[in-house]
């Protein structure tokens, strides 16, 4: 293992140890970060990112990052690629239970999961909110899509999302059956 990976082993579990939110709320954090909107970060944002969490790095070792993960040679890393990479690795019947879920979600079949797609699946007609009239069963659906979208909100909820999501749920589970099964149930499939 060399400095970069065990660099990254160090952030993925400070973010494990934030519990099931941890990849997701360590992305989001992130994604602020990116102010120009590039998705990528220089070094000096990176590293300032990472101070903020707890992890503070040497220059040497947030450059070594930022190699790793700099795909144009521009000298910043890519941020979804560097995100994509601090998710803990999953096995195979877990990734698998988690596209089979999100291949549910996505009606349409085009990789992402919009309100569209859900109305198609599931209705919001008996959530609590829509049945006292505080809600519409629209706003419903969008703060359920809200749960697995990015900082940005944008009412699109790609693959990668929907695992960075359950990245942090499959790091609180011992087995391989145990998530399976519960995704099985939470999504009837």
């Amino acid at each position: 293992m060399d400095a970069v990976d065990t660099t990254m082993e160090k952030l993925r579990a400070q973010c494990l140890s934030r519990g099931a939110s941890g990849i997701q709320g360590v992305a989001r954090f992130f994604r602020r970060l990116d102010r120009d909107g590039s998705h990528s970060l220089d070094v000096g944002e990176l590293q300032r990112g990472l101070a903020e969490l707890g992890l503070v790095l040497d220059a040497a070792e947030t450059e070594g990052v930022c190699r790793r993960w700099d795909r144009d040679g521009s000298g910043t890393l890519d941020l979804e690629e560097f995100l994509r990479a601090l998710r803990p690795p999953m096995s195979q019947a877990r990734e698998a239970v988690i596209a089979a879920a999100f291949a549910k979600l996505d009606r349409s079949g085009d990789g992402v999961v919009t309100m569209d797609d859900l109305r198609g699946v599931y209705s919001g007609r008996a959530h609590p909110k829509v049945r006292s009239g505080e809600w519409t069963e629209e706003q419903v659906l969008r703060r359920f899509l809200d749960n697995f979208d990015s900082s940005e909100k944008d009412g699109q909820v790609t693959l990668a999302e929907f695992q960075d999501y359950y990245s942090g749920v499959s790091a609180s589970m011992d087995t391989d059956e145990e998530f399976v099964a519960m995704m099985t149930s939470a999504w009837r499939l």
